[in-house]
């Protein structure tokens, strides 16, 4: 199964922030987690590029079946579905499962009155609310230009780092419910508030099987490039041979062939180099095959936060 998470900010422009691919093999019990970072340039000719030609400017263009075709582009993944998510959906999900623990790895403190946005975060392992949770996902830098440490991948790369490790949590805190007919009752409650191509019968053979699902079995990683100035403009430039070997490793991990998730996130390392800059908006997108079947070759998903 394939899907995708995203936190959309900018409802004027419909700005995809976020996207993330996100895939399951229920037969073997993996789960793999892929960003792409949203000024992913998608243009031709880098002259001319304007920010209409960055990933993130495409579902507002195309709709999310735009968006899941550019990530397959850059991929070479196969997408079969999509989910758009509204913000409300995070704040209420996190609630329903009664907040999450995580280690907020910086102080934020991050006011913009134009979209009514305060972040006010304090560095530590604490128990998230809904509320704060969106504050957490949509933080990118401080009110003084600061940001995540280098090593920890600064601005976007950061938040997107932070975006994937809190998805992790929410999961493992969902799963420990251990209650099928509870996840079921939450999978409803978010499908009656998103844009989807999926349905709940596509979603609902999966639950068993989700809830014995070993949250250590994820890898998580973000396709490989680097930033670069065009037309005045920074944008994010995917090295195409190494994010082919980057998503190779992860069908690998998928199918259980053996290679330490070491190898795997090392194939990423070399992405924490740039400067990204844009607004918001978040997109989900998600790929299902049928419960008894082993995922097949993956491609992305994308999914839109509004």
């Amino acid at each position: 199964m394939y899907w995708c998470y995203g936190v959309s900010e900018d409802l004027d422009s419909r700005l995809t922030d976020t996207i993330m691919v996100c895939s399951y093999n229920p037969k073997t019990q993996k789960a793999s987690m892929l960003s792409i970072p949203r000024d992913t340039f998608i243009g031709k000719n880098k002259l001319k590029a304007s920010g209409y030609d960055k990933i993130n400017a495409v579902y507002a263009a195309k709709g999310p079946e735009g968006s899941v075709k550019a990530v397959e582009q850059i991929t070479g993944m196969d997408i079969g579905y999509y989910v758009v998510v509204n913000n409300d959906v995070v704040i209420e999900l996190v609630n329903d499962i009664g907040g999450v623990y995580f280690d907020v790895p910086i102080d934020m403190n991050y006011d913009d009155k134009t979209q009514d946005l305060h972040i006010h975060l304090k560095a530590g392992y604490q128990k998230i609310d809904g509320d704060h949770a969106e504050q957490l996902l949509r933080f990118r830098h401080n009110n003084n230009g600061t940001s995540y440490p280098s090593e920890y991948g600064d601005n976007d790369y950061g938040r997107m780092k932070t975006q994937r490790d809190f998805s992790i949590e929410v999961a493992k805190q969902a799963l420990k419910l251990k209650n099928i007919t509870h996840i079921k009752s939450i999978m409803t409650t978010i499908f009656q508030n998103v844009e989807t191509n999926l349905t709940l019968d596509d979603i609902f053979p999966y639950v068993p099987w989700a809830v014995s699902f070993d949250t250590q079995n994820i890898s998580s990683n973000q396709v490989v490039g680097a930033s670069q100035k065009y037309n005045e403009l920074w944008f994010f430039v995917h090295d195409e041979e190494e994010t082919l070997q980057t998503v190779t490793k992860m069908q690998r991990f998928l199918e259980g062939i053996e290679e330490s998730q070491e190898d795997i996130s090392n194939t990423t390392n070399s992405t924490n180099s740039t400067k990204t800059t844009n607004q918001t908006n978040t997109s989900k997108t998600t790929k299902s095959t049928k419960a008894n079947n082993t995922t097949k070759n993956t491609k992305s998903g994308n999914t839109v936060k509004k």
